[in-house]
């Protein structure tokens, strides 16, 4: 299957999880780099930086360019935290998508269209088991992979600390970029040398909200061989642990999509 096609439905993953909140202010992150720190007393401080809440409403504006060409898409969002995600395309809800620890679905009213799976499509695609909490820890910027299952060597270039581990997996390989204020990634990459693949994704900007740094501007570059594709990420406006409904049923007739 072409980058495009696969990369499309990654971006559809990748709006309904990016996540904020109201009334926030830009994270200022000048911090300096400890050199006594140890990759243990890191990944601890990385571990704690994780944001909590139960639910959230949003919109969130993404820019997708490929080849020259940009295309530009806001949408609403519902999450319930660890649980569930919905997506609804504005102004008209055309295309609606429902995301789940086991779960990944779509239909589009314009064509009659449904996919219904979960993550093994994403998980072939980037050559390890993807699932719901990796992909939403990797949105906020924390680290894909849970830092507490692996062994790391600790590096540092003049703004961030460096992670990686001390071996690297056969299908893929991981490096982690973080910032030495607030211990959230300024930057990780998923590379697959044999496959000419890389996932990298930049947090550009935090904002804090009720004293929690979540990412604010993220730029996400996927390549494969010699085509590439940037995913701009800008956060608008947000609410935070309302009580909320997730409807989702896709209709009858619909023709289903194979992946």
């Amino acid at each position: 299957m072409a980058l495009k096609t696969r990369i499309s439905f990654v971006i559809l993953l990748i709006a309904v999880i990016f996540t904020g909140c109201k009334g926030v202010k830009t994270v200022v992150s000048n911090g300096e780099i400890n050199t006594k720190l140890t990759a243990k007393q890191l990944i601890k401080n990385s571990t704690k930086a994780g944001i909590d809440f139960t639910t959230l409403l949003a919109r969130l504006k993404i820019e997708v360019i490929q080849k020259g060409k940009s295309q530009n898409h806001t949408v609403s969002l519902k999450i319930e935290k660890d649980k569930k995600i919905l997506i609804t395309s504005t102004p008209v809800s055309i295309v609606r998508a429902l995301i789940s620890p086991t779960r990944v679905a779509f239909y589009n009213k314009w064509d009659n269209t449904y996919f219904d799976g979960d993550f093994a499509y994403l998980s072939d695609l980037l050559g390890t088991d993807l699932d719901f909490d990796k992909v939403q820890n990797m949105l906020l910027g924390q680290s894909l992979f849970d830092l507490n299952d692996d062994k790391y060597d600790l590096s540092a270039n003049d703004k961030s600390y460096i992670l990686q581990p001390k071996k690297q997996r056969e299908l893929f390989e991981l490096f982690l970029f973080v910032n030495p204020s607030h211990f959230k990634m300024d930057s990780q990459e998923i590379a697959q040398p044999q496959e000419k693949r890389i996932l990298h994704i930049d947090y550009l900007t935090y904002q804090e909200v009720d004293k929690k740094t979540i990412p604010e501007q993220t730029k996400i570059l996927a390549i494969e061989d010699q085509e590439q594709l940037e995913i701009n990420l800008e956060l608008k406006s947000v609410k935070l642990n309302e009580k909320i409904r997730f409807p989702f049923t896709i209709p009858s007739g619909y023709k289903k999509i194979e992946l």
